[in-house]
């Protein structure tokens, strides 16, 4: 397996320390963590960071740092995650994306995911890839549509209180046979 996935524009690699600062940042900003319970301070940052590398690590796969080809700059992370068993809706490996606010709207979360699911099926030989995230994050959602995938329903998060206005969350699919059909593999 492979911790090294390019782009025309990024690369996606295992972490490292450098990354660490700018992490913690973007695990700290109102922006990027509006659609999750609440914000990592600096201990919780760096822990996920831990257990995101020790996953490439043992797996050969994750979820990746990304950096800008021509800056070397860290910009956020993009790749696969594996939910514990008794988070039912999680019955495939999700394709994430997370990125500092300055990069967004630039096509690099799209340009990132569709190199994923291309790794994710052709090399990693996977069946099956799930996206979900909160409703209000259209976003999220469009990239989810622009790389191919099918939303497949609605569902309430089994880990977010249910009177809580991020508890409605949308789940998206993609078949490895339906991925090959797709024009940009």
């Amino acid at each position: 397996m492979t911790n090294l996935i390019q782009t025309p524009r990024l690369i996606l690699r295992q972490w490292q320390d450098s990354d660490t600062a700018p992490f913690i940042q973007m695990c700290a900003d109102d922006q990027v963590m509006r659609y999750f319970l609440k914000k990592l301070d600096a201990s919780e940052a760096t822990a996920f960071m831990q257990r995101l590398r020790d996953a490439i690590e043992t797996r050969g796969w994750g979820l990746y740092a990304v950096e800008l080809k021509a800056t070397g700059e860290f910009i956020g992370f993009i790749g696969l995650h594996v939910h514990p068993p008794e988070f039912e809706i999680a019955d495939a490996p999700e394709i994430s994306w997370r990125l500092l606010p300055q990069y967004w709207h630039q096509g690099y979360a799209t340009e990132g995911a569709k190199a994923v699911l291309k790794h994710a099926f052709r090399n990693l030989r996977l069946d099956k890839v799930i996206s979900f995230t909160a409703h209000s994050n259209t976003p999220s959602e469009r990239v989810m549509q622009r790389i191919g995938m099918q939303k497949v329903r609605e569902f309430n998060h089994p880990l977010v209180p249910l009177e809580h206005p991020l508890n409605k969350h949308v789940l998206y699919v993609i078949q490895r046979s339906d991925y090959l059909h797709i024009p940009f593999c």
